[in-house]
């Protein structure tokens, strides 16, 4: 069996209008979300076998608090610069290029592409967005990544701040 797990970028600061869109680091809120939702992760699952972050600072800074929260090993962490602005087909090429002694598989990134990819993977759920520091699990079963295929999908779990602020 295969899990991929994507995870959108927390919150992001659209403060300064001389950013370009790649730079943009996180908001306050952001920070606090990635935080709590890390931990939340680390009690709950256990720690990913790989992680991939796309370059942009916001996606980035939001793997390396997860990263610290479960105390993961840094070599089996990259950053994947096609991850940003990538489109489903392009995720799918990604996850496909994966080791096969690798189980489970974190991505860190954006929407619109990672809404898309969730849609186009799951083979019961209908997601509208996903939203900031959103993670959303997908259990496939196969063994090896280049069999990862759409509609396939089965949802092991998806959690998102908002959800936990509803509940208190």
């Amino acid at each position: 069996m295969k899990q991929v797990i994507f995870v959108r970028h927390a919150k992001s600061d659209w403060g300064s209008e001389y950013l370009k869109d790649i730079d943009r680091f996180l908001a306050e809120r952001g920070y606090n979300d990635a935080y709590f939702l890390s931990e939340w992760f680390n009690k709950n699952h256990p720690a990913p076998d790989r992680i991939l972050s796309s370059t942009a600072t916001r996606a980035l800074n939001t793997a390396l608090i997860f990263a610290r929260a479960l105390d993961f090993s840094m070599e089996n962490f990259q950053l994947e610069k096609d991850i940003y602005e990538a489109s489903p087909a392009t995720l799918l090429s990604i996850i496909a290029e994966q080791d096969n002694s690798k189980n489970s598989l974190m991505l860190f990134g954006h929407n619109p592409g990672f809404t898309k990819i969730c849609n186009d993977l799951s083979e019961d759920m209908y997601f509208d967005n996903v939203p900031t520091c959103g993670i959303v699990a997908f259990n496939f079963e196969v063994s090896s990544w280049k069999s990862v295929k759409e509609k396939e999908g089965k949802l092991a779990f998806y959690q998102y701040p908002k959800d936990f602020r509803n509940k208190n």
